[in-house]
Formats: C-alpha cells, structure tokens, sequence
C-alpha cells in the first residue's frame, strides 16, 4: 500500500505495542516486535509477524538500545519504527540514527524532538508564538538564582527538569528553605532521568486542571487540532482517568487552547501526532502552556472514540508518505461527538503507598463492553522492570455522565488478580459525584476496598474451598480442598457461609491477618492459641473484627495438625478450573499459585444472598483430636488375595503404625512392619510385587508404594502402579488432615452400612473411635461379570464409601482392555449420570467417584452392569487416535542433574545408576545404549492414561511390543525430577508435567506438556494439558541446545507441533502382532531372560531386603540436668534437625527460632519458650527427633 515500507518494527512492549500493531495490520503492513527476556512470552511478541530479542530485562540493556532496535529493523527489512510512547519516542539521536540507516521514523522530525524534549526550549517556542506561559524561569544556574527567581514569580513554585516527565524531577516548594533543600535533589533526579541536570521554576498553580490538546500536523505546516482531554486524576503526576472533551471549560478557553496548539505546531511544520499540555487555575480562570508531548500519548484512545480517527493509523500512512487524511478536514478537525472516558489499571498496592507489584496474573476479566487496551491475560508475568500499567478501560456515551457510568459498570466487571491493582480506587472515582476534578482531588478519593494483609504468612497457609476442583481427576488434575473437610466446613457455618466458600488451611504455625473493614471470621481445627489485637479469642465461635484489628492465629500446642479460617462471605479468589484450592505442586489455585506469602493481600467477598447469621459450633460436632488416630476404612481395591496375604491384611489392621515426618497434603507415609505379599513381582508392570499396570488411584486409599504404605492426600497422583489393600472412608479422611507426625494410626474395617451412617452425622464423623468394627474378607470385589465371546471378565472393586474401580481381564497389557474402558467411559459420558463426579480410565480398570448421597453405590454398580452389557465387542473397537510428533533430548543434561540430586540426597549406589539408559540397557539384553535410542526413536508410544502421576502427564506404551523397554522404578523415589522429564517404567513412559518426585527411568527431556494458565498453541484454548486418550506420540531427535530453543519456543507460544489427526483399530493392530508373531517372541524371550538375570542379581545384592530408616527414635529417657528456673525446649513432633540456631552463652528472647527442623516437607522453627541464656545445645544437625525429644535448655 505503502511505496515506503510494508513492514514495521515496533520498537516497545506492553499495551502500546499490540495497539500499534493491531493498527498495522488492518494497513496491511507485516510487523516486527522488539523484546526483553523478561518479555519473551509477552502478547506484542505473539502479536507480531516476527519478533527480535533485544537482550536481559533492564530496560537500559533492551528496549534503549538504540543500536539494537535498528540492528533489528535492517535484519527484518523494516521500513519504519513505531516508538509508541516511553522509551526512545522522544529521543531525537533515536531518530535521527533510524532515518540515517533508511528506516521512517513513525512521529516527529529530530529537530522537533530536540526543541520541545527540553522544557526550556519548548517554552521559548511557545513564547513565539504567543502561547500563555505559566510565570516562570529561564534555565537555572544556581540555587541562589532559583530563590531570587522564586520571589519574582512568587510562592508556591514548582521546581522542574528541563528534561522531565511522567511525574519525575518535579517537587513543589511553598518556602524558600523548602526550595532550597530541594534543589539539589531534583538537579539529582534529573540527570539520573533524563539527558540533562537543568532545572527550571514554575509558579505552583493550587487548584489545577491538566488539559491538553491534541494536534496531528503533516510535516509541511498544515495541523489540526482534534479537541481537548481532562486528564486532572492524578496520583504523584501520573495520570490515572482521562477523558475527552474536557468538561466545563469556558468556551473562549477552550478555543485559545486549541487555536494555540495549532499555532505551536504549525511553527514548526510539526510532523504526526503530538499533544499540547496545559494547565487551567481554577482560581483565576486562567490556562498556561506547560509543555508539548511529541508522541502518541497513553490516553489518546479518549480522542480516538469522541473524533473517529485511528490515530495510529494516521502516523503510518504520514509516515508512508500519505497525507490525504488531513484532506478536506477544517483546522480544529473531525467534529467532536459524544463522551469518552479512560481508566488506567496499574500493577501497584494503594494500600502500600502503591508499590509496584509484580507476579503472574492467576486470573484476568475484561468487561465486553467496553474498549479495552491491554497487554495481559491470564498467565501473563508482570515484570519489575517495567511501568505498571496493565490496561486502559475506555467507555464512550452520548453525555459525560453516561460515558462515566458505563466505565464504573466495566471497572465492576474487569476482574485481575495475581498482583495488586488500583482496580479498587478507579471504582471508587465512578461512584464519586460528578464533578470537574482537580490535580489533588485524587488523595481524597479512597484507594483500597475489603483486604486482609498477611502480615505473617505461617509456615504452611493455603487457600482452599469444597469440594475442591472436581471433575479433572482423568487428565491428573487432584481435587485438593480441605484435609480436615469437617473443620473447614464448621468455620464457614459458624461465620453463616455457605460451606463451599473459600477459607485458610494453616498447617502448624497460623498466619497474622490485618483487616482493612470490619468483618466475622471463625477459627476451627486444632486447638491453637488465637488472638485479636493481642487480647485471647475463642475458637470455633464467630468473632467480630473491627477496621485495622489483626488477627494472629498460633501453632497447635499438642493433638491436631492444621487449623482453619472463615471469614463472612468468604476470601475473594479467583477459581481456576472451578475451584479456589491451591495446589501448591501445580502452582495454580488460591491468589498466586501458591502458598500465602508475607505480604500477600487477601480480598474479601461480599456477603451472599444464602448467609445465615452468625452462631457458634455446637460441642457435640467439633473433632476430637488425639495422638492415636482410629480410621474407619473399607477393604478394597486391591486386598488378598491377588496382592496381598491373608496376614497380611491382618496385619494391617492389628499394627499400630507411627506417622513418617514425610507427611503432607499429598499423602501421609506410614512405619510399620512390610507385608510379605502374595506374588514374587509384579510381571511386566515392574520387579516388585506392588508393581501394578497404571490405575486411578481413590484420595483415601492407603497406596504401598514398594513396601512402604502411604495414606493418599487431596493433593495426591491420580494414576499410579503400585497396589492399595483399603481406602479411608469419606467420613474419616477428615483425620488425615489432623494426623501429626509422631502420631500413632489405626485401621479399623468398617461395613459399607456403617461408612454410609458415619458420613451422614457430623457427630459421628467427630468421633475418634468408630462404633463398629468387622474383617470383611471379601477381597473388596462389589460385582463379577464372567468373561464371554470377545468380553473380558469384569470386576468391581470398592475403594470406600464413594469410589468404585472396574477391572477388565488378566493382569496383563492389553490394548484391547484399554479400549473396553474407554468404551465403559464412553457410555457413561452419554448417559449423564447424576451424582457421578470423576470417571477416570486407567490401563485396564475405570475409576468412578461419586457422590453417595446422591448415586447410591448399589445403583452405580447396577449402572454399570447394565451398561456393561450393551458394550459392541472388543475386536471392533475403533477410537481417535492423533499423532503427536515431538522433540526429544536423549539422555539431556538435565537428567544428569536429577540423578545427581539422587545420589547425593537419597541413595548413593543402586542398580539404576549411574546411568538409567545403561540400566535399561541391561535389564532388557540389549547391545549399547545405541539400541535404547533406536528403539525409543523408532517407536509409536500410544497414551492410555493421563496424570501419570499429575498434570495431563501421559502414560503411554509402544505399539509394537518389539519398543516396549521394561524397568523397574526408583526405590525409594526421587526427591527430584526436572519437568517434562521423559521416563520408562515397567513397560511405560511417561512425562513428567511438572517438577516432582518420581520413580521411572529417565532417558530424557522435552517440550512442556502442561501450560499451566496460558493456552497457546498447541494447547486447546481452556485445557492446560497437551495430550489426549489414544495420541500417539512419535519422538523427534534434538540436540540438548535445540530443545532449549523448542522449550523457549513454547512458553512464547511460538512453537509449531505436528499433530495431525487419525484412528485406531484395535483389528488392525491385532492383525499387525499376529504378522510378527515370531520376531516378537524372539523379542520378549530374550527380553525376559536379561529381566530374570537381572531380578536374581538383585536378590544376591539384598536388593529385596533393603530396609529404608525407620520411625524416628522414641524421646530420650535419661534425665537431662536442668537447673531450677531453666526449661527446656522440646521437638513438637517427629522431625529432622535441619539447623540449630542457639549456642551455648547465647542470649535468646521468647518466640526466637531455636532449631529448625524438616518435617512434612517443610522447614519448621521451633521457638525459645523464654527468654535467658542458651546453658545447653543438644539438637544437632541431621538427627531425628520424636516428640518431646529435648532440644536445647535456657536459663
């Protein structure tokens, strides 16, 4: 279109940048985005036709180098820059250097940069013109010559940078002491800002309004004016709400101003868009010029919406060389129709003297209806390098006053959080009377709404509501919620909550909450001390909060783990997925992803219309907490005998067992004696007999990970492979979230009648003992289908009150059993099952949760069956089945790491290292790991699982059994895998969606696979995850360095995957291994001859016998030689010594750290209970401690 250039660089960030190029390419231009590394995955970039990295964050070392931004534009063939607004757009060496290389500067000329960049210059130019000046100064030599000058022109002044703007290197000054302790701090400011230390004075004008002008002149002498803009909200001299025209100016005003805006312009022959500022004394009636803005201003959307124009539109075709927009136009330009009205959203904390606030945006809204600029949207990163603002909300209507009201209703809806915003302030201003605002009037406007401040955030504090985020079980997605549900949802009902309302989980030491408003809250769980501005407050009872009170909740004292908090109308956060619960692994949920942070602001909800007063908890309900814990359990899924032994279920139920220090939200380990198991190992799911082929898991259900039995958490996989013999029931799991560790825990088999009877009383689900105790016997099978012609056998399996798992077939990979699950799944999908809450497939069993109150478990399991009966037969079975091509770096250094983590932190010496493709080698008789890299390059790995273990990670089997490596996994697991790991175990891989422990064998890395709270592509817009049921992923091979540009490629939404879509015949493979019959029997003999050689070298080496540490030590029995008057300090659970903080001699206060222990994955300081002198250190780095073990003594 344009002879000059077709394409342009836009040499900036933000939301100026995607309004420019969205302007561009409705010209039909090509575009090139410019960025930082903190800007890499930023929206101008994936807006842009192509895009240049400028180098790190600093703005100095990016987006100011003007060497690099023209670099960029020559390499891309640009024929024009953009400045946009900031940066370089009023830099005239900028401008001139661009037109020198033969790239279009899109905006002034540089000697028009030059005269009205200084404000000294500037005025003089207006002077010519006549343009009213403010009585001021000429450029200052001395602070003695600023006195003299101030007296002339008369108290208050204004002293100013010649070079100033947005607020910076201007300070008003009422005395001549003020003026003179000022002088050297502004000269300082400015020439740390700007290009010039000059100062100059101003008269301070009391009452002002800022108006100003905007101006579009062809570079030849003709400008118009396109009327006037409001823009007197300011905080600190950056303006916050802008609009056009100004209101209630007098209209001989009003025209001086737009005439002598002309007028200056056209002095110069000024070129594309700029504006005249201006004040207005309120007091005397009076405009004065204060400076000329020689860029595209941030508000000039306002103009944009009152006059028609596309302003950027009009900078780049003058800057192709077309003028024609001008044509016809008369001197004050487009006609003037309607109201508009703009608000800026900042990332800044009014509450906190608005500091910036930086962070990922967990959740982003924007009202329709209105014209929003923005650059941000859920998952953006918020950088501290930058200016602050997220967005301009613009409405526009047939009045002022309606333009305001529409922007108050947009404000309402726009909804940003992640980071802290002015959101609350703005909506303030539209609710104010409607009125001609002045500069100052802003400080009196409030600027914060309902928040609570954490002033101590505690050692483990998390937002969570009920039921938790449901319904994403099948793609690795936990539900988390509440530990302890019951607690949660007393607190809520005492405060007159709806009880899903979204509420604090603190685990051990509380938070300290500062409330902005009044407001009731309640504190349930564990009895722990609670005060309210220092003075002791009750527990389980509403307790009224007035404006600034804080509220400090402490750490359990003895029995009860996690104590919990409602406050009325519940903690405004944002749901993602359907619920507020933080899932710290996932880093989603709660305000930021993750834990509460100190600092961190809370909002509060508006009561809703189903609150119900306020009223304390009832005794009878409240849990009763204790060291040994009672767990009413069902037997099920996988009891004896098929897994486990007679005994060995026995067993279960007779031990006492002692809680690990490796106890958390996603599961509870416990010690105890190992079972003896039923089989040697688990086939060709692993070398261990827990080993099973992947299935969902139940929250509840007690998971023996090798021999190890751990109490699955809310928080816990979906889909693992090791055995679960029986599941907490729903009415009991409460207890997991009280369980200390150090506390001793009881299984006790309850009949399905009496787990329906206990989850239907909250007075019975608060008692620690059940009533009724029974050995079912019955392996846990609910239902038995017989096998048929082309049917498996189908058992149904009880995994608690609420969880049924349907198994197909022998224990054996059948890809036909996997599509007879999906076909079950399938159908309960189109019949819609009311109360059914998750279905979630895994390699030859189904897993449903639901709701038994509302699906009674007999009327599932009739379901079920019937269903099950109507299902075509298995040969016939055809599905989807895409092809996901991927990079893969074979053994990439990134492994390395995770198994150096391994062996300096876990286990120094085990058969999978050093290396885990020599491993894999060997256990499959191969020749090199040259043949492992064949055989995972050349294989077709179908998905038959997802959430392998979290996160839409996929587990995924080769096609041809001929690619099917078998392992065995990690015992004990990594602490440690990097995300997007790729690892093989039993005859699985998997990918690791985030990072995480994990126990498959890794052989190397790839592109993410989750995207967390952005979907770009290749991920479907609102499902973070990559893979779907039946993909098949074909591995592409990458250098370690092409991955970490496919990687980075990724996060920015810039990589291209290849996916192309297909089916899958279960015939056609059946077909395929009976084709290759005798080559894959040579194969899996050969296989299992190097497996058995490789199980009787473990069994020689002890491998089967290792014995993990056990439970910590019992408190020590000697007398320790206390002095009278000394205490002494005590472990509060079971724990590792991770530091010691005290010495002997020290001198300590009450509440000072004296060790710090590691339990639960979390670090744990335990205080001095007084103050004194450190007489003894008896903790030492390392050591375990149980309860009450003795610490440290003061005197």
């Amino acid at each position: 279109m344009f002879p000059a250039f077709d394409t342009l660089l836009v040499a900036n960030r933000g939301e100026i940048a995607c309004r420019i190029v969205r302007s561009a390419r409705e010209l039909g231009l090509k575009t090139v985005a410019v960025y930082s590394d903190a800007d890499a995955c930023a929206a101008h970039v994936e807006m842009a036709d192509a895009a240049v990295r400028l180098g790190p964050a600093p703005a100095a070392e990016s987006y100011l180098r003007t060497d690099k931004v023209i670099e960029a534009a020559l390499a891309t063939g640009a024929g024009a820059i953009h400045p946009g607004y900031g940066f370089l757009s009023e830099n005239e060496q900028f401008a001139a250097a661009a037109e020198q290389a033969g790239v279009a500067f899109v905006g002034p000329t540089p000697d028009q940069l030059r005269v009205f960049g200084n404000k000294h210059t500037a005025r003089e130019a207006a002077r010519a013109v006549g343009v009213p000046l403010v009585p001021g100064s000429g450029l200052l030599e001395s602070v003695e010559e600023a006195l003299a000058e101030a007296e002339r022109i008369g108290y208050p002044v204004m002293l100013k940078a010649v070079g100033g703007g947005g607020g910076i290197g201007m300070q008003a000054c009422f005395t001549p002491e003020a003026l003179r302790a000022a002088y050297d701090t502004v000269q300082r400011m400015a020439a740390a800002n700007f290009s010039s230390s000059g100062v100059f004075l101003e008269r301070f004008v009391a009452r002002a309004r800022h108006i100003e002008v905007q101006v579009f002149g062809d570079g030849a002498g003709r400008t118009v004016s396109l009327g006037t803009r409001d823009c007197s909200l300011q905080r600190r001299n950056q303006k916050v709400v802008e609009e056009a025209p100004a209101s209630g100016l007098p209209d001989h005003v009003t025209e001086q101003l737009l005439r002598s805006s002309r007028d200056l312009a056209s002095s110069v022959n000024y070129r594309s868009a700029g504006t005249v500022e201006f004040v207005f004394d309120v007091d005397r009636g009076e405009a004065s010029f204060l400076e000329m803005n020689t860029r595209l201003q941030v508000e000039h959307p306002v103009t944009e919406e009152v006059t028609g124009v596309d302003l950027v539109a009009w900078m780049l075709r003058l800057a192709g060389g077309d003028a024609s927009m001008l044509d016809g136009l008369p001197d004050s330009g487009p006609a003037i129709t309607g109201h508009a009205v703009e608000a800026r959203v900042y990332a800044e904390d009014p509450g906190r003297d608005y500091r910036p606030s930086a962070g990922t945006l967990t959740s982003v809204q924007f009202p329709a209806a209105a014209r929003v600029e923005t650059w941000v949207d859920t998952g953006t990163e918020v950088s501290a390098h930058y200016d602050p603002m997220l967005a301009k909300i613009v409405t526009r209507g047939d009045t002022r006053e309606e333009a305001v009201a529409k922007l108050g209703g947009a404000l309402a809806e726009t909804r940003l959080y992640g980071v802290q915003t002015n959101l609350p302030q703005l909506r303030h201003i539209c609710a104010q009377p409607l009125t001609d605002h002045t500069t100052s009037a802003l400080a009196d406007i409030p600027a914060t709404g309902p928040r609570i401040d954490v002033l101590r955030a505690g050692t483990m504090t998390t937002v969570q509501d009920l039921p938790g985020r449901i319904g994403l079980w099948q793609v690795g997605i936990p539900p988390s919620g509440p530990m302890d549900d019951l607690s949660f949802r007393l607190a809520n009902t005492a405060v007159g909550n709806p009880v899903d309302a979204p509420g604090l989980e603190c685990t051990l030491q509380g938070p300290r909450l500062e409330f902005s408003t009044p407001t009731v809250v309640c504190v349930t769980g564990a009895d722990a001390p609670v005060t309210v501005d220092g003075l002791a407050a009750a527990m389980w009872e509403p307790i009224e909060i007035a404006a600034g009170s804080v509220l400090d909740i402490g750490a359990p004292a003895d029995t009860g783990l996690r104590t919990y908090l409602a406050v009325r109308g519940g903690l405004d956060v944002p749901l993602f997925h359907g619920s507020a619960s933080t899932f710290t692994l996932g880093g989603f949920g709660g305000v930021t992803g993750s834990a509460v942070a100190t600092g961190d602001v809370l909002g509060i909800r508006p009561e809703s219309d189903t609150s119900t007063a306020p009223a304390r908890v009832p005794d009878d309900v409240r849990p009763e907490l204790t060291h040994t814990w009672h767990l009413a359990v069902t037997e099920g899924p996988q009891p004896s005998p098929s897994y486990f032994t007679d005994a060995d279920m026995t067993q279960f139920y007779e031990t006492t067992w002692i809680t690990a220090s490796h106890a958390n939200r996603t599961g509870i380990r416990l010690d105890g004696p190992k079972p003896t198991w039923s089989r040697t190992d688990g086939g060709d799911a692993g070398l261990h007999p827990s080993n099973l082929h992947d299935n969902p898991y139940s929250v509840g259900a007690l998971n023996v990970s090798g021999d190890t039995p751990i109490l699955l958490g809310p928080d816990g996989p979906s889909l693992g492979g090791f055995a679960c013999p029986l599941t907490v029931t729903s009415a009991h799991r409460w207890k997991m979230g009280q369980i200390r560790p150090g506390d001793a825990v009881r299984f006790v088999p309850v009949p399905d009648a009496d787990a329906d009877s206990l989850r239907r009383s909250d007075a019975m689900r608060a008692k620690d003992v059940p009533a009724v105790r029974v050995a079912r016997g019955d392996g846990g099978v609910l239902g038995r289908t017989d096998a048929g012609d082309d049917r498996p056998e189908v058992v149904y399996l009880r995994g608690g009150d609420d969880n049924i798992l349907v198994e197909y077939g022998p224990m054996a990979l059948d890809l036909g059993l996997r599509m007879r699950v999906h076909a079950l799944s399938e159908a309960l999908a189109d019949l819609q099952v009311s109360g059914l809450i998750d279905v979630t497939p895994g390699v030859r069993s189904l897993h449903l949760h639901f709701d038994p109150d509302v699906l009674p478990q007999y009327r599932l399991l009739g379901v079920l069956q019937e269903l099950e009966s109507r299902l075509p037969a298995t040969h016939d079975l055809v599905v989807p089945s895409r092809t996901v091509r991927l990079p893969l770096s074979f053994d990439d250094p990134s492994i390395a790491e995770a198994m150096a983590r391994y062996r300096s932190g876990v286990r120094d010496t085990a058969p999978w290292l050093p290396s885990n493709t020599e491993f894999i080698r060997r256990i499959n008789g191969l020749g090199s790991v040259d043949d492992v890299r064949k055989a995972v390059f050349d294989a077709e790995y179908l998905v038959l699982g997802l959430g392998d273990v979290y996160l839409g990670a996929p587990l995924a089997v080769p096609l041809d059994p001929r690619h099917r490596l078998v392992t065995t996994k990690y015992n004990p697991a990594r602490t440690w895998t990097p995300s997007d790991a790729v690892g093989i175990g039993g005859k699985y891989l998997c990918v690791y969606g985030m990072e995480s422990p994990g126990g498959y064998q890794l052989i190397g890395r790839t592109v993410p696979i989750w995207s967390g709270y952005r979907q770009r592509a290749p991920f479907e817009s609102g499902k973070p995850w990559l893979f779907r049921f039946f993909d098949r992923i074909v591995w592409e091979p990458v250098t370690p360095e092409q991955l970490e540009q496919a990687r980075s490629d990724s996060r920015a939404g810039r990589f291209d995957a290849d996916v192309s879509e297909g089916t899958f015949a279960l015939a056609d493979h059946l077909r395929f291994l009976e084709e290759h019959a005798e080559s894959i029997a040579e194969f899996e003999e050969r296989q299992g001859a190097a497996f058995e050689a490789e199980k009787r070298a473990w069994h020689a080496a002890g491998e089967f016998d290792r014995v993990d540490a056990g439970p910590a030590p019992e408190p020590a029995t000697e007398e320790l030689d206390v002095p009278p008057g000394a205490v002494v300090v005590e472990a509060p659970m079971v724990g590792n010594v991770w530091r010691v903080e005290l010495a002997p001699g020290q001198q300590v206060s009450a509440g000072d750290p004296a060790v710090v222990l590691e339990a639960m994955k979390l670090e744990m300081p335990v205080p001095c209970p007084a103050a004194g002198t450190v007489l003894q250190v008896l903790a030492e780095p390392g050591a375990k401690v149980a309860p009450g073990t003795p610490l440290a003594v003061i005197g």
